[in-house]
């Protein structure tokens, strides 16, 4: 494995896209924070859209609040990403004392060209290469070696990983999908996936509960990102189609929902009416768009989803309509043991959503009538309603069922 930086740190040039254009250019300076400047000919470009709402339409060098200007945040790896580059960071310094410490900026450099979230891409112009690009170890696996990435998730939670282990999971964390062990893998049709494995911490069969939840909300009307199970050597694994690529391997801009309000995602008190807002302002099919999202919310109450952070929501851009689309919804999961309510406010005003009469009042700001609320409460009760035979279409019996049960049980028409 290569260090993680020179000694000196060059800037980068920012391309977007598979064609690789160029749009703007990122200063490192110390390893603390990074500055960004978009190139001249991308603010002049007819297809020109802003790549991060912290960013302004201007020349000159941008200075962010994080890290980085927040939608190249989104590209960075999740808890269990950083934790595979620690440890690889770790075993470098073992074998070579003088490999300079982690700074805040290598974090998002690690990460795999191939498997980076959305369209933003960081080019070395020195080397004339991606960032972590090709190379006989770096590669995103096929679905046949998942056996070996996850034998490596697993060394990696005993910690017992090897650099082999390493080298099948370093850059491959992805934002999507949560801190779950994971790595993203090419499906059998080349399209990028993420795969996720059960953690030695579960208490409950959380991947056929995730997937369950996936396909429930695609029964209910909801865009989805394409979900199934694949058991590995008897491990169930969760394999979660990447939506940020096209069939022919396009890649399509992503913000998460923290980027959109220009928050780091820790903040509890941002509401889903401010998404409205920004729908109404920069959405591609702003009235579909808000429509959308207050049935995921009332699939998310059904079934006490209420790990609903903003980094669990997204967006794509629609070049075509130069605008914004929800992503397909992801990281869906029953909480059974949790107290039913939102993590995201409703409304700025009312707090977390924790009832239905609650959905049901917000609903016009939703620009739903109680007649079209009601009519969608019912479209998504009925699909949750018959979770059990999803389940069990997935491998779930008996224990499972009765996990799973408190998730689904519950006030608002949703029965087991």
């Amino acid at each position: 494995m290569a260090a993680p930086r020179p000694t000196r740190r060059p800037d980068l040039e920012v391309h977007l896209g598979a064609s690789g254009l160029v749009v703007g250019r990122l200063h490192l300076g110390s390893g603390r924070r990074s500055a960004f400047s978009y190139d001249e000919g991308w603010l002049r470009d007819a297809r020109f859209f802003t790549l991060s709402p912290d960013l302004q339409p201007v020349a000159g060098v941008q200075h962010p609040r994080q890290v980085f200007f927040l939608a190249l945040e989104d590209t960075a790896p999740d808890a269990w990403g950083e934790r595979v580059i620690r440890r690889a960071h770790a075993k470098l310094r073992q074998e070579d004392r003088d490999t300079p410490a982690l700074d805040p900026v290598d974090f998002v450099m690690w990460v795999d060209d191939e498997a980076r979230v959305g369209a933003l891409r960081l080019f070395d112009p020195q080397s004339g290469a991606y960032l972590r690009a090709g190379g006989a170890n770096r590669h995103v696996p096929p679905l046949v070696e998942l056996d070996k990435v996850l034998h490596a998730a697993r060394a990696l939670e005993d910690g017992t990983e090897s650099v082999q282990d390493l080298r099948y999971l370093l850059g491959q964390g992805t934002s999507l999908g949560g801190a779950r062990p994971k790595s993203t893998v090419r499906d059998t049709d080349g399209r990028l996936a993420v795969g996720k494995f059960p953690s030695q911490a579960d208490r409950r069969d959380v991947i056929r509960g995730e997937v369950l939840a996936m396909q429930l909300a695609d029964k209910a009307g909801i865009r989805v990102a394409p979900a199934r199970v694949e058991v590995i050597g008897g491990t169930a694994v969760a394999i979660i189609r990447r939506f940020d690529r096209t069939d022919d391997g396009a890649r399509i801009p992503y913000v998460s929902a923290a980027t959109m309000l220009q928050s780091d995602g820790r903040d509890a008190t941002h509401a889903y009416t401010e998404l409205v807002d920004v729908l109404l302002q920069a959405g591609a099919d702003p009235i579909a768009e808000i429509h959308e999202l207050w049935r995921r919310l009332v699939f998310n109450f059904l079934i006490c989803n209420t790990d609903d952070h903003l980094r669990n929501t997204g967006f794509l851009y629609d070049a075509r309509q130069r605008g914004w689309r929800l992503s397909p919804a992801f990281d869906l999961n029953p909480m059974p043991g949790d107290r039913r309510e939102s993590k995201t406010w409703l409304t700025e005003d009312t707090g977390v959503i924790d009832s239905r009469d609650m959905l049901m009042a917000a609903a016009p700001y939703f620009r739903l009538d109680a007649v079209q609320a009601g009519a969608i409460w019912s479209e998504v009760a009925q699909s949750v309603a018959g979770w059990r035979a999803v389940a069990r279409g997935l491998g779930m019996r008996g224990t499972d069922l009765q996990d799973f049960e408190p998730a689904f049980a519950q006030e608002g028409g949703a029965g087991t």
